[in-house]
């Protein structure tokens, strides 16, 4: 998909939409999450949530909340506020909107996100660490 902005999203998110309404196709979204440490140029750290592990799992679920709640707007301003380092953000962006105009013109399917498995490459525990989020999630149509 590349870098896109928001309007991009949205106009790719319009077109897929049909072929995400269609039954007979299979859509794979693949994303890593947040890229934490020096290494990958960010260390954001909420010492709130205890150790830099907890803080980026914490980071991370505010970014899978916004995912399950399948809201674009949310989930972009989530990425200005926060920066976080997910690679997928734009793929992640256009199914996001693909969702929401399926809605907009009601095809009558309920749908629904839930992540099922969040994982972390290792716990951080020192600014010297570093650490690559994983998780998988799925959309349900019905």
């Amino acid at each position: 998909v590349g870098s896109l902005s928001a309007d991009k999203e949205k106009l790719y998110g319009s077109i897929f939409s049909q072929y995400l309404a269609d039954p007979e196709n299979f859509f794979v979204i693949s994303s890593d999450f947040c890229h934490w440490g020096q290494r990958f140029r960010y260390t954001f750290y909420d010492k709130s949530c205890g150790d830099i592990w907890q803080s980026i799992e914490a980071l991370d679920k505010m970014g899978m909340d916004a995912i399950e709640q399948m809201d674009p707007a949310k989930f972009s301003h989530y990425l200005k506020e926060y920066e976080n380092t997910i690679c997928g953000r734009y793929p992640i962006g256009v199914l996001l909107s693909a969702i929401d105009a399926l809605r907009r013109n009601g095809n009558g399917r309920r749908m629904s996100f839930k992540f099922m498995n969040y994982a972390q490459s290792s716990r951080c525990k020192k600014m010297s660490d570093s650490s690559v989020s994983y998780a998988s999630g799925a959309l349900l149509m019905q």
